[in-house]
């Protein structure tokens, strides 16, 4: 009897996770034995509705088992926890993921993540969705989440790229109580002219389960805003966001799951009032810097189609096929651009990105848990620049009143792949080795590769006390869609010629990344967690805004070192629950090596004397939180994030003030009988007001200040049927 194709490969490959849980990778934790074979499914195309969920139920162990954790430092949110925070399944991602410690907000929705900038790699399902080109809105919702874990520290050898972090995401997924058609609808209300709708769908017949969800949302605070008011000056966005999951049962030991995501938002870029001109348009009177009208569009698309099996009785696995597009557009204001900066510049930034992914489990005996793996993406990127720009002397200084038309066009070709091997050693009841090694090679504007052997130890001292310490060797290829294709020599002699000629062929980073922590259950109710960390960098990768577009672009520092504490502590009983985590940490960096050209003269000498504070370094870092349920439907929570002020200045030398943000709210549950359940929540952010800046425009890499959210209010209804 011949074996399918996929299995085939698949068995080739193995020759060559309170409100924050925050625990630690439990080593006992062995990945879902494979199933038994199954009765003989009922006459016809259906299976009896017990044996196909559990089916189901036995397909989605064996498909979290393909993705280790020994040794690595999770944070965890499940269903429960995301209902508790202020705006519930509206949360934004990046909001839900800043609850953990270690986690820094950062403009643009961003988040730095131990230290690093961005670097963050997505997962749903165990599938990787390959990264979009940032901007300001979140391609990823939070309400099709079953449960959201962030991974980090020393990872084990399946995780390669983008290793700050691990964002994975397990939908919402199917149980024996689900009927054919099920779902919620609910809309939201508020200040800043907040609207938002959304709709969810799920359901199984037969072998046939779904979810779907999709939204929509418009405000005027598309952007953060660059003043100090309440209000932003042109700042309207508007969001559309779709997601679906479709799985079918070929049978009881293998399924195929087709997944898509789209999202298309539209921002315009905020105006700061009173500004000066440095610029002239002959015969054009000077614009009213509060009339300018930039804009942006950013969309993304994906599509992964996967099929899952098992081989015998030991071994599981998957394999995924994944195609993703994403581009940014930004659409200058002709005339304020050119007046107020001396470049108005359309830029349009795309990649197109196809690739492969397989993961195999194989149940040596009981003591090793074999794991492999490849990953394979091709990708096509484009940057096209239609700049209308003035003659500039030697100096820079403006020689005409009357502008030039400068196209500045780019496009690159990029190959990534890598193969991983691992071993999960049971060296006994209380202690458990992950090793193994990943290879992985580059080939884009440098062709780069490198062999990192990872190694993740985790021992349970007591039944309290779990102890776990690891060391990975991490290899980061720079991300195609944000390397900077500018031609220097293209805009020479005119004002917008840039500060100096520079290397342009980003780097790949390498680190070695060392990691130890604990967590000690003090009882039922309480756990407490602590984690330390310290990287060594070479090529240190970083991001900045350096045009008028507000889109980043990666360039290399020579050396870095990062390092800092973690500390957590989560209580929970029946109907309540708090939780606080502080975060310190240390990240600088010497000698810029790429992207020179985006730097004035006087800055690289200082970096390239002086080890500088990273722009994402934030000294301290806090979060907490409570939420109270009553037996009346009624729940009250609030939640706070504290910063002691991202860095600023020449060269990073100073930081901005501290600020602490706090959002509540109060939430109602309505028994409708056989209608369903209503459920109403009034949010409220910005409790207190407070006027804080995340940016105040200097820094490395950094264009442009921008102030944290003022005192919001949003009411919601969700309908469940």
């Amino acid at each position: 009897m011949s074996m399918p194709p996929l299995r085939v490969l698949a068995l080739s490959l193995s020759l060559a996770y309170p409100l924050l849980h925050a625990q630690q990778a439990r080593a006992d934790d062995a990945p879902a034995p494979s199933p038994a074979p199954a009765a003989s499914a009922a006459a016809g195309n259906e299976l009896p509705t017990v044996q196909v969920h559990g089916a189901r139920s036995r397909l989605d162990a064996a498909r979290n088992g393909l993705s280790p954790d020994t040794g690595s430092t999770i944070y965890k949110f499940d269903k429960a926890d995301i209902a508790r925070l202020p705006q519930g399944d509206d949360t934004p991602l990046n909001q839900v993921l800043l609850q953990a410690p270690g986690v820094v907000q950062d403009s643009y929705g961003g988040l730095h993540v131990r230290g690093d900038h961005a670097n963050l790699q997505y997962r749903i399902n165990g599938v990787v969705i390959p990264e979009a080109i940032s901007g300001f809105g979140q391609t990823l919702e939070t309400r099709f989440a079953n449960s959201i874990s962030l991974l980090t520290g020393a990872l084990p050898a399946q995780y390669g790229y983008r290793t700050a972090g691990i964002v994975d995401i397990q939908t919402l997924g199917v149980d024996e109580n689900d009927k054919p058609f099920a779902g919620s609808v609910g809309v939201t209300v508020g200040t800043q002219r907040q609207r938002e709708t959304d709709l969810t769908l799920h359901g199984t017949q037969g072998r046939l389960s779904y979810e779907f969800s999709g939204s929509y949302l418009g405000n005027n605070l598309g952007i953060e805003n660059p003043t100090a008011t309440r209000n932003a000056l042109h700042d309207q966005t508007h969001q559309g966001k779709g997601f679906g999951v479709v799985s079918y049962l070929l049978d009881d030991d293998s399924r195929v799951t087709a997944m898509f995501g789209v999202t298309d938002n539209r921002f315009q870029i905020p105006n700061s009032p009173g500004q000066s001109t440095s610029f002239n348009i002959d015969g054009t009177p000077d614009k009213d810097s509060s009339t300018l009208d930039a804009r942006q569009r950013e969309r993304n698309r994906f599509a992964v189609v996967s099929y899952q099996s098992v081989i015998g009785d030991k071994a599981d696995y998957q394999v995924s096929l994944f195609h993703r597009f994403t581009d940014v557009h930004y659409t200058p204001d002709p005339v304020g651009d050119l007046q107020y900066l001396g470049v108005a510049a359309d830029i349009l930034r795309r990649n197109e990105a196809n690739g492969v992914q397989a993961d195999l489990t194989y149940r040596l005996d009981g003591a090793h848990t074999l794991r492999s793996g490849l990953f394979a993406q091709r990708e096509h990127a484009a940057a096209l620049n239609n700049a209308l720009v003035f003659p500039a002397d030697a100096d820079g200084n403006q020689s005409s009143g009357t502008p030039l038309a400068v196209q500045d066009n780019a496009r690159i070709s990029g190959q990534l792949w890598g193969l991983y091997l691992q071993d999960e050693w049971k060296l006994d009841r209380a202690l458990t080795l992950n090793y193994g090694v990943r290879y992985d090679s580059v080939n884009t504007v440098t062709r780069e590769h490198q062999w990192s052997p990872r190694i993740g130890l985790v021992w349970d001292a007591t039944p309290a006390l779990r102890v776990h310490a690891g060391y990975a060797r991490y290899f980061t290829p720079p991300p195609t869609e944000k390397i900077d294709t500018t031609s220097v020599a293209a805009f020479a002699g005119t004002t917008n010629a840039l500060p100096s000629d520079a290397n342009t062929a980003v780097r790949s980073e390498r680190s070695n990344y060392y990691d130890a922590g604990l967590v000690y259950q003090v009882n039922t109710h309480l756990t407490l967690g602590l984690d330390g960390y310290y990287r060594s960098l070479s090529h240190l990768q970083d991001e900045g805004q350096f045009g008028n577009a507000l889109i980043y672009s990666a360039f290399n520092y020579a050396q870095g070192r990062i390092y800092g504490l973690d500390l957590s502590a989560n209580y929970r009983e029946r109907n309540w629950s708090m939780y606080a985590n502080l975060g310190t940490v240390k990240a600088r960096a010497r000698q810029v090596e790429t992207g020179q050209f985006n730097f004035d003269q006087d800055e690289l000498d200082f970096i390239a004397n002086h080890w500088v504070h990273l722009d994402h370094e934030q000294k301290l870092s806090a979060s907490a939180g409570f939420n109270v349920r009553m037996d009346d439907g009624y729940a009250v929570g609030a939640s706070a994030l504290y910063g002691s002020g991202l860095r600023n200045g020449f060269a990073n030398t100073t930081h901005l003030p501290s600020y602490t943000s706090v959002n509540a709210d109060v939430s109602k549950r309505f028994d409708l009988g056989g209608a369903g359940p209503l459920e109403a929540r009034l949010s409220l952010l910005n409790v207190f007001d407070r006027v804080y800046q995340l940016r105040d425009g200097s820094g490395i890499g950094v264009g442009a200040p921008q102030f944290g959210q003022r005192r919001t209010v949003y009411l919601s209804l969700t309908k469940e049927f």
